[in-house]
């Protein structure tokens, strides 16, 4: 049976503001990895961090842009695998954002875990999903479209 990770969160600011985190590099490493994403379907991208031997993963997720709607969804594919450069792993990630309360609602749904091999991964990628929230949200807290608050 396939599991899916579903997180959501609410941010009190303007869903432009917390599509920017989404969709630009420099600002989603801030939160979550190096990349070099650009909101443009079909492309073909990597998100980078550290290697983790005991989940049998040399650090490098291969990602491709699925989907954009600007300010309203956003999908990509996630896949990656050990150090050899087998892919162990196939995954999608679904952003989607609703104005909700002079803020906006953003949900989280990542889907494609039906390996029992994938299940470290995850419960690795469960977890961290869930931290990310609170990091976005203090970005936002601290900027306004990319600026240092005075």
């Amino acid at each position: 049976m396939e599991k899916i990770i579903k997180h959501q969160f609410y941010f009190p600011h303007p869903t432009e503001m917390v599509w920017e985190y989404l969709t630009k590099p420099e600002l989603m490493e801030l939160w979550l990895m190096k990349n070099d994403f650009k909101p443009v379907a079909g492309l073909d991208f990597q998100f980078r961090t550290d290697p983790e031997p005991k989940l049998d993963f040399d650090g490098i997720f291969y990602c491709r842009v699925l989907d954009v709607v600007p300010f309203e969804r956003l999908s990509y594919s996630w896949t990656g695998g050990p150090g050899k450069g087998e892919i162990s792993f196939d995954s999608v990630v679904v952003w989607t954002l609703q104005p909700k309360d002079k803020g906006t609602e953003l949900f989280l749904e990542h889907s494609g875990f039906s390996k029992n091999e994938n299940l470290d991964m995850y419960n690795a990628l469960n977890h961290g999903w869930e931290g990310k929230f609170p990091k976005i949200n203090n970005l936002l807290n601290t900027t306004e479209h990319g600026h240092t608050k005075s």
